[in-house]
């Protein structure tokens, strides 16, 4: 029950940050609100975010499993990296937003999280379309 209210706590404070952070990327123009979304991803996944986002799609993977915690996060990686990938791509960054949006579809194909769109950031994602 511990783990399971401290997963929900961790998970409550990245969709804050990244829902902040994401609107000043996207609906801003503040690219640099982008490196607190990647340092979010890092942090959920409890893993140095330069390392993390620095890994290859499968490797990054491979962390999370080995975590033990991809599965309980693994839609809101996948998520939060796919928009950051948007960002990119709109700072004409192609290989960046190339690099995330294969994390986030490595992600979301190994943890079963394929087009999910958690349901807690349903308000960003209307906010952003």
């Amino acid at each position: 029950m511990l783990q399971h209210d401290y997963l929900l706590e961790v998970i409550g404070r990245f969709v804050e940050t990244v829902s902040a952070s994401l609107r000043g990327a996207l609906c801003d123009g503040d690219f640099a609100r982008v490196g607190e979304v990647e340092r979010a991803v890092g942090e959920l996944l409890d893993l140095d975010a330069r390392t993390a986002m620095a890994l290859s799609p499968q490797s990054l993977v491979t962390m999370m499993t080995l975590s033990g915690v991809g599965e309980s996060v693994a839609a809101y990686a996948a998520y939060a990296l796919d928009k950051v990938a948007l960002a990119y791509e709109r700072q004409g960054d192609d290989a960046e937003a190339s690099l995330r949006r294969a994390q986030a579809t490595a992600i979301a194909g190994a943890f079963h999280a394929d087009g999910t769109i958690p349901e807690e950031f349903a308000e960003l994602e209307a906010g952003l379309s």
